[in-house]
Formats: structure tokens, sequence, C-alpha cells
């Protein structure tokens, strides 16, 4: 599995560097390799550690090594790893089949969306699609998007969003208005469900949905009809996105994420588009690329002006607030705080559409206490700042405590509070925390919360070993959320 050319051949001190930092050993990444390999369906693969050390001594892999490498040190390091920084040869396929660079068009949009969420059910593992999948960042992924400014054009009496209809002799009858509610309800219901149970409990049957919403969407509907479908296909798009980035699968994730703001553009739905947006810019926060989250969050910003409600501004600002503080930009990250804080004050819940209904006083809270966190860890684990997390992020812990519906951010916020304690130099407080939300997420299947909690455990023991809470928790943690199998 090797391409020729040795007799130049250096050793790759990009691909070492990042295999040294990661504590890994030959064996364990050719292990790795192999597992991802047989997840994608290349069952040619097969590594073992001396082929580890040719690729070290310089050797240039083929697909689908190269792209699985940068998986997983990407998913070691909380980053993206493109296959370049690696120091290896990326395959040169076509942009529309690996990137996010896709035709803003309606007919494209839904036979796109049909195919993905078509792939997805049949496959169903991570790396589903092979190695057309890969996460896109920097200028590939923000200019792209950039293109959701654009208006869509008119073409006469005739709505460009609404698909040809399919050469069949089956006609199905006119989509009917109860049955069109009952669409958008069955949204609203799985996004409860997500809030309370995590993205891996319900996320194949919002892809399911969203596959026989495409299938709605290529037959023929007025104009009013094809934008509701449009924007309930946005919504589901958006919502199986982020059931996959809680979940941990980050590539499917941003191209679901992707495709949902093509819908929303069909819908003409600028709040919308927003919010897929500031989901796409979290991704790339947690991801550790606090430039691109900004791009992408002033890009919501700009194209939702005038059209958001105050809620979604004040979200929006709260995202931006994340990224700055990410950064180290201090001055900005406060100003976006007092921004968001003083358009909340403004939000009447009447004017809100549902998707942005989980942005309530305990989210406000919880996203600018992580930002006080944020800065603290920036600026070396500064008590000052730790200090602002504190009462916010106690607050929202207290708001989430009495909601039995968000109980992912209920346990996201205990951690996040634990690390406030942990910042504080209070490990016995981080422990009591964690263990509160070991409690909570045994019951939710979200794998962001499991890997919070781990590092979270893991920090507390690299600081505070000596300490009795800290060794129980350790112990705890193997029971209660033992290493989690994939999921789909």
């Amino acid at each position: 599995m090797t391409v020729g050319g040795t007799q130049d051949k250096q050793p790759n001190a990009q691909l070492t560097s990042w295999f040294v930092r990661s504590g890994w050993s030959k064996g364990e990444l050719a292990r790795q390799v192999n597992r991802r390999a047989r997840q994608m369906g290349a069952l040619h693969v097969s590594t073992d550690t001396s082929r580890v050390r040719r690729w070290l001594d310089g050797e240039q892999p083929r697909e689908p090594i190269p792209r699985i490498l940068s998986e997983l040190f990407s998913e070691r390091f909380g980053c993206v790893v493109p296959v370049e920084d690696l120091g290896l040869r990326p395959a040169h396929q076509p942009p529309a089949a690996t990137g996010v660079d896709l035709p803003w068009a309606g007919p494209q949009t839904v036979q796109l969306i049909n195919e993905f969420s078509r792939s997805d059910l049949m496959l169903g593992r991570r790396g589903f699609l092979g190695t057309s999948l890969m996460l896109s960042a920097g200028p590939s992924l923000v200019e792209p998007m950039q293109r959701w400014l654009v208006p869509v054009p008119a073409a006469g009496g005739t709505d460009p969003r609404t698909p040809p209809p399919r050469e069949s002799g089956d006609r199905r009858p006119k989509l009917s208005g109860p049955e069109l509610e009952l669409l958008e309800a069955t949204t609203v219901m799985f996004r409860q469900w997500d809030n309370q149970c995590g993205g891996g409990l319900r996320r194949k049957a919002v892809v399911g949905q969203l596959h026989e919403v495409t299938d709605l969407l290529q037959e023929p509907h007025p104009q009013p009809v094809a934008r509701r479908l449009y924007r309930v296909t946005a919504e589901l798009a958006a919502l199986a996105g982020w059931m996959s980035y809680d979940v941990g699968l980050h590539p499917t994730a941003q191209k679901y994420l992707v495709l949902a703001l093509h819908a929303a553009k069909e819908a003409d739905d600028q709040p919308l588009g927003a919010f897929i947006l500031s989901s796409m810019s979290r991704q790339m926060i947690h991801l550790d690329r606090p430039d691109d989250a900004l791009e992408l969050i002033h890009l919501a910003q700009y194209g939702s002006r005038g059209t958001a409600t105050a809620t979604t501004q004040a979200m929006l600002h709260a995202v931006e607030a994340r990224a700055y503080a990410t950064m180290g930009q201090v001055n900005k990250c406060h100003r976006a705080v007092r921004m968001a804080e003083d358009a909340f004050s403004d939000s009447c819940v009447s004017e809100d559409p549902d998707w942005i209904s989980f942005f309530n006083e305990a989210e406000l809270n919880a996203e600018n206490a992580h930002s006080y966190r944020d800065l603290a860890y920036v600026a070396g684990r500064s008590p000052a700042y730790a200090s602002l997390a504190r009462p916010v992020m106690q607050k929202a812990v207290d708001l989430f405590a009495g909601d039995s519906v968000h109980q992912r951010a209920y346990a996201l916020n205990l951690i996040g509070m634990a690390t406030v304690h942990l910042l504080e130099k209070e490990p016995e407080q981080a422990a009591r925390l964690t263990g509160q939300a070991i409690d909570v997420a045994r019951h939710v299947r979200s794998e962001r919360v499991n890997n919070r909690i781990r590092k979270t455990a893991d920090s507390a023991l690299r600081h505070y070993s000596h300490v009795a809470e800290v060794a129980q928790l350790t112990e705890r943690l193997a029971a209660a959320l033992p290493e989690a199998a994939e999921t789909a």
C-alpha cells in the first residue's frame, strides 16, 4: 500500500511530530488505522508496526490511509489536522465530492441531501462515505459559505426552488396542509428528544425523516408549500448535523450543516441560515479553529440583519464571545457578552421560531460563563477570569437543574462548573460536580458530554491525584462511562 519513490526518501518530520505528541505506540496507531478502515469498509487495509515505521521514515501511503490518519489525529488533539499538515499527499478528488463547495440551487441541494442521507442510513458508521468525506476548514470552508449571501435569482414566473417532477407515471397526491403541519410538528419533537436524550438515541430517525422529506421535494409543489418543505429540510438537516457532532462524527456533521444552509437559502429563511452557521461556528470552536468560527458567526450576523429576532441575535453574540474568548481577545469578548445580554433583554418568546427555543436564560448564562472560563485558560489559568465565570456558571447550573428537557445542557454545565473549581484549586468540589454530571450522562446518549467528563477527570487527576475524591472519581468514571463503542 505504498507509493513508489524511495531513493531520495526523507523522514517525515511532520507526521513524526504529531505521532510523538499523541502518546501512541506504533502498534497502537496501526490498530487504530485498521479499526477505522474496517468501519469505512476498506477491508483491504492491513497495517502493522513496520508499516507505521515506514510512514515515519518518509514512505507515502495511498488512500484511504492519509485521510484515516487525518481523522485520527484530529480527534486525538481536538482540532483539524489536515492531510497536508501530516506531510502526506492528499488524493486528488473532485471538489463537489470531497468538500463543501456545492451548487447553490434547489434541485441539486435536494438530490445531494437525498443521496447523503440514504448513504448514512445504509451504512451507518463513522466514515460511512469512505474516502470521499473529510473536514473542511479555513478558506475552503468559509469562502463557499459566503455565497449564502447571494440572492436567489428570479426566473420569470417559475420558482427556481421547485425541483422538476420525477420522470415517472406515479404522481402522488398534493401534500395537504395538515400533512405539512405534521411534518413540522415532528421536527419539533425530534429537537426536544435531542435536547433531552442527546444525539446518539434518535439520530437515525432524524436522518430517515430527512430522506423522506427530500423525496417529497422531488415532486412539484406550489411555491409556498415548496418553501415550507425546504424549511423543514433545513431544520432536519441542521438537527442531523448537530446530533452527528454530538456523537463525534465531525465530517458527517459538517456535511449535514452545509447542506442545511443550502436548504435554508432555498426556503428564503435568513434567521434559520444564521442559526445553522452558528452551529458550524460552535463546531469550529470545539475543533480549536476560532478564526474560522469568528468568520462564520460574522457571516451569520451580517446575513440575518434586520430579520433575526432578539433571542437569535443574543445567541449569535454569545457564540461570537466564545470565539473571541478562545482567541484571547478580552475586550472584544466582553463587548460581545454585553451585546448578548442586551439583546436577550428584548427577547419575546412569542416571536421566536422553535429552533431557537433552547436559548433561554440558562443557556445565555452558560455561554457567557464558558466565555469567561475560556479566557481563564487562555490567560494561563487566570483566577481573575475564573472568578468572573463562577457566579454566571452557577446560575446556569441552578436554572438547568429544574429543567427536565435540556438534560444534555445540564450535564455540560455541571462539567463547566467543575472546570471552574479546578481553576480555583478546589478539587473536591470539582470531583463532586463531575460525579453529578456522570449521573446525568448515564441517561444522555452524548459522546460530547462523555468526552468532556473524561477530560475534566483527567485534568483533575493530573493536578490532584493525591485527593481522595479525585481518585474515587476516576474509578467511578471507568465503571459508569467506559470508552464508548462507535455510534451511529
